[in-house]
């Protein structure tokens, strides 16, 4: 009976076997949908770049643009005996150049485009165009690169370039070829998925003698490019223009933000330069030069630099110890031990508004000796312990030891001196207050960068509060499809009542005591001085601001390096900054002329100020 059914079961395979073969034999050579486009010598596959997305400042003003250029591009198997003189001659190129770059697309690939020359000019590319006939293999891509009409911003707005070999090989998809641009640092690297946009495909029939044929299967498998994404920056160019002219001869640091939001208005690192060196063929040239220089120009000072935050964080101790119950406004300490002299006699420990006012040295290490010993320990050893673990808790609420989280690559988290720290350097439960006292005046082991500072104004101003900083309100290619950022808001957990007394000293600073060259006429400023220590040359001089007291718009912290003393050195730029955001426009012209053309340098160890001009008082912080 098996017998009798064998033919019907070989034929029912065989039916089987015939049909698929069939089936692959139309899928494979007769059915174009399916066949390998890479494979097929006759399809040209060029890629489309969009053009980056743009960068906008708060009120619509140009940024960063772009200007249209072409990349020639070689694919070495299409490449055919030539010319050289010629060709070397319509490009201006040496016949080493010529070379060299052919060899290097060989061995990176024979099949696969490589980038030949790059940022040819429309009249560039008008003038060759049609000579290109006679050179098969050689292929031209609209491309790009970046132009400022700001001429400002240069280090948080970054550069693009040429992809790393490193990021080239890692990348998850292949998007990317070698020497596609693509950012490498500042909003420009922090942004690029956003900025690049999308790369749009197309497949073109070419015959034996590289003349196009028309659309590979009628452009079903082109894909049209989409333009990268815009960024709506919170930045005020007149204002960050106006920041890089009180910084003319400076080396230092400013960031401006508004405090009910987190939005940057101003970030400006000094000694900076023209972005547009590093935007077109020059990049090489320009960026061996910048990185050379020893004043650190392409380094971003506000979000990378340390400094001490000096006076300045007298202000936390004194809202932690108004939360703690160990001070109250009214609270003297005059004639209590310490280990500092007095700036200006004893009264200025006499309560909290004169400790803030007169940067009371003596005042605050008393404040701090009672927050570290707020607790139940008996012996000194464990009391500092105890306490200063505390005290961290409450402070890395204001931001420090820790990335405050902007849309910028780089930013440093900074030191919070811990317990493990001083365990590592004294031994456990070696070291007690008069180890650390230090910290009491913001000296020590802190370290801080310029936007901490900031912070830590902003949350002043906002009376215990503050929010994600951030460049980039918004992003979208037009108005109809903008999308926002989604910002945090992180608390400090201290009472606002107690900022309230903490403002009224800042107050104080302003209007009679070490920042009085912040006033700003008609409008209520609130400040503090601060000296950073500086084992080489003089002391960096810092003042953080806000105003107007009630309802504040605005919260800025400069640090001018071996400028000395805040009052003298920053807290013009302060108030000349606040005076330009908050009405329009300067109105001290001549003043401003002056801060401006203050130089504050650094020489054999020491710092030295000149200027065509009277300059404020020294004072003491």
């Amino acid at each position: 009976m098996l017998e009798s059914r064998k033919p019907v079961i070989l034929i029912f395979f065989y039916t089987i076997g015939v049909i698929y073969i069939l089936r692959l034999f139309y899928l494979q050579i007769l059915d174009t949908k399916y066949q390998s486009l890479g494979a097929l010598n006759s399809i040209r596959r060029e890629i489309n770049i969009p053009l980056r997305g743009q960068i906008y400042d708060r009120n619509g003003k140009l940024i960063v643009a772009n200007e249209e250029v072409y990349d020639v591009y070689v694919t070495p198997k299409k490449v055919y005996p030539f010319d050289t003189a010629s060709f070397c001659n319509l490009f201006n190129i040496t016949k080493g150049f010529l070379d060299s770059t052919l060899t290097a697309a060989r061995e990176y690939s024979k099949d696969r485009p490589s980038l030949f020359l790059r940022q040819l000019t429309k009249e560039e590319y008008a003038s060759v165009v049609d000579a290109m006939i006679q050179y098969p293999g050689f292929t031209f891509e609209q491309s790009f690169f970046r132009t400022y009409p700001g001429k400002t911003l240069a280090n948080a707005l970054g550069y693009i370039g040429e992809i790393p070999q490193k990021k080239f090989e890692e990348q998850e998809e292949e998007y990317y070829r070698k020497g596609d641009y693509i950012g490498l640092s500042g909003l420009e690297k922090y942004y690029e998925n956003e900025l690049r946009g999308i790369r749009g495909v197309k497949f073109t029939l070419m015959n034996v003698k590289g003349e196009e044929k028309g659309q590979y299967n009628e452009g079903k498998y082109d894909t049209m490019a989409v333009i990268g994404q815009n960024l709506y920056t919170s930045i005020d160019l007149e204002l960050q223009q106006l920041a890089d002219t009180l910084f003319k001869n400076k080396v230092g640091s400013v960031v401006a933000i508004e405090p009910s939001t987190g939005e940057i208005l101003a970030m400006g690192s000094y000694p900076t330069y023209d972005p547009s060196l590093l935007s077109g063929k020059a990049f090489s040239k320009n960026y061996t030069v910048l990185s050379r220089n020893p004043d650190r120009p392409l380094n971003n000072r506000a979000i990378s630099a340390f400094y001490r935050p000096g006076s300045t964080f007298k202000l936390v101790q004194a809202a932690i110890g108004l939360e703690m119950g160990v001070i109250t406004p009214r609270t003297s300490f005059i004639g209590a031990p310490t280990m500092f002299a007095y700036h200006s006699g004893p009264y200025e420990a006499a309560n909290l508004y004169n400790a803030i006012e007169k940067s009371s040295n003596p005042y605050f290490y008393n404040v701090f000796r009672k927050i570290i010993g707020n607790n139940s320990e008996t012996s000194p050893y464990a009391q500092a312990r105890v306490g200063l673990e505390t005290w961290g808790e409450i402070v890395s609420k204001f931001g420090f030891g820790k990335k405050l989280g902007i849309d910028l690559p780089s930013e440093t988290k900074g030191v919070l001196p811990d317990v493990k720290r001083y365990d590592k350097v004294y031994g456990k439960n070696q070291w007690k207050f008069s180890n650390i006292y230090s910290l009491s005046i913001g000296e020590g082991e802190y370290g801080v960068n310029v936007l901490k500072l900031g912070n830590l104004c902003a949350t002043l101003a906002n009376r215990g509060y503050w929010l994600t900083p951030h460049l980039v309100q918004k992003t979208g290619v037009n108005k109809e499809n903008i999308r926002g950022i989604k910002v945090e808001t992180h608390r400090t957990d201290i009472s606002p009542r107690h900022f309230e007394e903490v403002v009224k000293g800042m107050g104080l600073v302003v209007s009679n005591g070490t920042g009085r060259s912040a006033q700003v006429e008609g409008i209520e400023v609130c400040g503090k001085t601060g000296t950073s220590q500086n084992k080489r040359g003089k002391d960096h001089a810092i003042f953080i601001a806000f105003a107007p007291k009630y309802k504040p718009k605005i919260a800025i912290a400069v640090v001018v390096e071996n400028g000395g003393f805040g009052g003298t050195a920053s807290a013009p730029i302060c108030g000349l900054m606040i005076e330009q955001y908050l009405k329009g426009k300067v109105e001290r012209l001549a003043y401003k002329e002056q801060v401006a053309s203050t130089r504050w340098t650094t020489v054999a160890g020491s710092a030295s100020r000149t200027t065509t001009t009277s300059t404020p008082a020294k004072t003491t912080n």
